[in-house]
């Protein structure tokens, strides 16, 4: 517990006046950044100015979006269910 608290000591905090003062993203954002989440996964260890997940969203269809657009782009579990 006191490693967790620790580390998260040093994550990076968002400037809140730019987040609040600039569009939310919606649906269409959330499946685009969930397509492209492995790619932008392997960015953001190299980029502290890349982030997976936007902020700034407007909540449950954002992250419906996010998480269709990984399951699209990661093959959503569907290989476990075949029979063989």
């Amino acid at each position: 517990m006191i490693t967790i608290c620790l580390v998260s000591c040093t994550a990076e905090t968002y400037n809140l006046t730019q987040c609040v003062s600039t569009n939310e993203k919606g649906f269409w954002y959330g499946l685009w950044h969930g397509i492209i989440s492995p790619i932008t996964f392997i960015v953001s260890l190299f980029s502290d100015s890349v982030g997976i997940y936007e902020a700034n969203n407007n909540g449950g269809w954002y992250n419906f979006g996010f998480m269709l657009g990984c399951a699209i782009i990661l093959g959503g579990g569907s290989e476990t269910t075949k029979k063989r």
